[in-house]
């Protein structure tokens, strides 16, 4: 993610990373909720941050996996054993370029192709729990 508006920028559009928190802060200010945003290259920093999640009795999350979208079973079974729904979403649709999604088969929901306005409908999703 952290390459998002430097790379690729034909599939995931320019905006940066630093864009990205900045939209889907105002989203959650927008909705009156409370967000925290959690980036890592490192799926076991990922596990950890749902499992710490999962302690702390939060209500939901939205997980990007980017590069994590395929063959990461051990954040599969954090999401599968966290107590709140996980939503995946996607700025672009994976299954264009081929890649059906392993995080899709245990989420709660998939939201993809509708770009930064994604987040809003994950977030809208979560709201609905």
């Amino acid at each position: 993610m952290n390459m998002r508006g430097l790379a690729q920028v034909d599939i995931f559009g320019p905006l940066t990373l630093p864009e990205y928190d900045s939209a889907i802060i105002k989203f959650a200010e927008q909705a009156g909720v409370e967000l925290e945003i959690y980036h890592s290259n490192i799926e076991g920093e990922i596990v950890n941050k749902l499992y710490a999640a999962h302690e702390a009795s939060i209500h939901g999350a939205i997980i990007n996996p980017a590069g994590f979208t395929t063959g990461y079973p051990a954040l599969c079974a954090a999401i599968l054993q966290v107590n709140f729904p996980v939503y995946e979403l996607h700025m672009s649709n994976p299954a264009v370029r081929g890649r059906i999604s392993d995080i899709g088969r245990v989420a709660k929901g998939v939201v993809s192709g509708f770009g930064i306005e994604g987040y809003r409908l994950a977030l809208d999703g979560l709201l609905l729990q």
